[in-house]
């Protein structure tokens, strides 16, 4: 399986059984079984996080965490040169930082995001997107 990038907006999409969960849940399957694990960046893990903290409070928040520790996830500190280019990305285009960083991710690993997010539009030419 090609290496795949989620961002916040599709592990929220998959915890909360939104629309694009289903792909979601295809990709966690195909990971399942071959062993392998998706990738996301502490960053937007920070957001699914305090997204669950605003909405449900810190129980929920406590819940989501250990749900995304049991999920094929491999969650990929921000070293010096993601944050460069997350920059860069954030600085080119209408962005969240944190989208910039899943972004950057995506580009470093050669991987492709998987997102809802329709601030990665600018990147299509740059990174392959899956649609959720």
């Amino acid at each position: 399986m090609k290496p795949v990038v989620l961002d916040s907006y599709a592990l929220i999409a998959y915890l909360n059984k939104e629309e694009g969960y289903n792909k979601v849940a295809e990709i966690f399957e195909k990971c399942a079984e071959a062993d392998e694990y998706s990738l996301m960046c502490v960053v937007n893990l920070g957001e699914v996080y305090y997204h669950a903290l605003r909405v449900g409070g810190e129980q929920k928040a406590r819940l989501v965490f250990e749900i995304v520790k049991a999920l094929p996830i491999d969650i990929i500190e921000a070293n010096i040169n993601l944050t460069l280019q997350a920059a860069e990305y954030k600085a080119f285009n209408k962005m969240s930082y944190a989208d910039a960083y899943a972004a950057a991710l995506a580009r470093m690993k050669k991987a492709t995001l998987v997102t809802g997010d329709k601030e990665f539009k600018t990147l299509e030419n740059e990174i392959k997107i899956i649609w959720i």
